[in-house]
């Protein structure tokens, strides 16, 4: 099993390109269940959960086509066809890694009037249920059984007739899902309470292209008037925001200057509000978002929430500069009940951070110190990084598969701006 050696020390300095979003790519993939004609995607970041999706979606007989193959390029342009389906079940073997796959649910049941699903796995950062997924399914007139681990649902003769539905909380994946059900609908869906994400908006602009009609993009009450049939696309993945936040984080720690190739300003509002009020810079320039830091970091209370709010997806990154900062900050998690896993790990490299149930509480110190860790999960990988790039000595991070599931290429592209950092395999 591979391992990362990171040296500490180098300040980063440079461009950085930033890859297509891995959480809008595994919402857009399944778009191609919904119509026989060719959808190609471009700008698909190289990531082992994209591979995973893609083999997924040959188990229900759809082609890919992949374009992009030179090891230098990132990104490639996929083609898939869906033609003809030959397969409505998502079986265990396929599902079981990764969360993403219930995605899969809502346009199978929309084109194909039936869909068997296995309940999904994932990332273990807390419980995550799909209970608001099958109920605005329900809403739209499915029926759904629960039984040996998966999930059946079934629409009426003739397709959904769609219909209403309140998010009693707001649910990034539930919200995709009923999208991709909704736009083949026979009648009018709305969805209250949904979720705003950037990535939403680029499922529904996606959806739009395809043949989708849609009102309330970027807000809370989306409505959906169902057509008969979607064409095909071509469409470009929208920028990674949590990867370029992250990379931020890396080049701050650091007291160093990148260029996120790419990055749009407008999705990480909440990400540079964080990172300005910690001490870092941030302009958006041509191609993409400057970001510098000079001088010591400053103390800072975060709390995660919806979007517009801070992602939840950018806390662990926020707590490994948090700690090179002066002062006491308070970071509260609202999302998910268990994503402070990486704390252990980063208190090994000489972090000072208390946990109390859904709050950490970070004294900054001025040292952080090289040391074996292991990564629990995607964006506390990253944390690790974050902090090795700024410590002391030497640090080996073990259990990097995590990364190679939402980082195109994360060493490669980190050695592009100075770091000294190396993937080895276990000896």
């Amino acid at each position: 099993m591979d391992k990362l050696l990171i040296r500490g020390g180098n300040r980063l300095s440079g461009t950085i390109p930033i890859s297509g979003a891995k959480n809008a790519a595994l919402t857009l993939i399944p778009c191609a269940l919904l119509t026989d004609e060719p959808l190609t995607l471009r700008n698909l970041p190289r990531l082992a959960d994209i591979d995973g999706f893609q083999h997924l979606m040959t188990q229900f007989g759809v082609s890919h086509t992949i374009q992009g193959q030179r090891p230098e390029d990132f990104g490639r342009v996929v083609t898939l066809e869906a033609t003809r389906l030959t397969s409505t079940v998502a079986p265990y073997d396929l599902v079981r890694k990764m969360r993403a796959s219930i995605l899969v649910l809502g346009p199978m049941l929309a084109r194909m009037g039936e869909a068997t699903v296995s309940l999904p796995g994932g990332c273990a950062i807390g419980n995550r249920p799909i209970d608001l997924h099958l109920k605005v399914l329900e809403a739209f007139g499915a029926q759904i059984e629960l039984a040996q681990g998966y999930v059946k649902a079934m629409a009426p003769d003739g397709g959904l007739p769609g219909g209403d539905f309140d998010f009693p909380v707001v649910s990034v994946g539930a919200t995709e899902n009923a999208l991709m059900a909704a736009v083949l609908a026979n009648g009018t869906s709305r969805l209250i309470n949904a979720a705003r994400e950037p990535e939403i908006v680029d499922l529904c602009n996606l959806l739009v292209a395809m043949g989708a009609e849609i009102e309330g993009i970027g807000q809370s009450e989306l409505t959906i008037h169902g057509v008969k049939r979607l064409h095909g696309a071509t469409y470009r993945v929208m920028p990674d925001r949590i990867e370029a936040g992250s990379y931020a984080c890396a080049a701050a720690i650091t007291g160093g200057e990148v260029l996120l190739e790419g990055a749009k300003a407008e999705d990480m509002g909440s990400t540079l509000h964080a990172l300005r009020n910690i001490g870092v810079e941030s302009e958006e320039v041509k191609g993409g978002i400057r970001v510098a830091a000079n001088g010591r970091l400053r103390a800072h209370n975060l709390t995660t929430a919806p979007y517009p709010g801070l992602a939840t997806d950018m806390q662990a990154q926020l707590m490994s500069l948090l700690c090179k900062a002066e002062g006491t900050s308070v970071l509260t998690e609202t999302i998910f009940e268990n994503r402070f896993m990486h704390v252990p790990e980063l208190s090994r490299m000489g972090a000072d951070i208390e946990t109390t149930g859904r709050t950490a509480i970070v004294r900054g110190t001025e040292t952080l110190n090289g040391a074996e860790v292991m990564a629990t999960d995607l964006r506390a990988s990253m944390s690790l990084i974050i902090a090795a790039l700024a410590a002391k000595g030497e640090t080996t991070v073990r259990r990097i598969y995590h990364l190679d599931r939402g980082y195109e290429r994360l060493e490669e592209k980190l050695q592009l701006v100075g770091a000294d950092i190396e993937r080895v395999g276990d000896e």
